[in-house]
């Protein structure tokens, strides 16, 4: 008996008109997954040292909330480690620090010496 030739049912994409991108009038789709990269974070921000009070600028848990630097990472990415003023700890960019500037005590004035 000679051997039955096999038959495979078609592709289930045979049937599909196949959609060439950019050929109709819709927007391209931009996935919601892709994350932006921002170049200048890998120089980070110079000045920066333990123990400055900085601001968090960055988007995130922490932002706008003041800090203090407990230490500071090199790297592609520069990174601080911060202790809020609530107490918590994070690991922040540098880009994403702006150093604060504390206010200074006002200077006493001396009593003028009147003869």
């Amino acid at each position: 008996m000679p051997k039955r030739k096999v038959n495979y049912p078609p592709a289930k994409t045979a049937t599909r008109p196949t959609d060439r991108p950019g050929a109709g009038p819709e927007a391209p789709m931009v996935r919601p997954t892709v994350a932006s990269i921002n170049l200048a974070a890998a120089t980070g921000r110079a000045g920066l040292s333990v123990g400055d009070r900085v601001r968090i600028t960055g988007s995130g848990l922490y932002s706008g909330e003041q800090a203090v630097i407990e230490r500071l990472a090199g790297g592609v990415i520069p990174t601080a480690l911060v202790r809020t003023d609530s107490g918590r700890t994070r690991q922040v960019r540098t880009i994403d620090l702006e150093p604060v500037r504390e206010p200074q005590p006002p200077r006493e004035t001396q009593p003028s010496r009147e003869a």
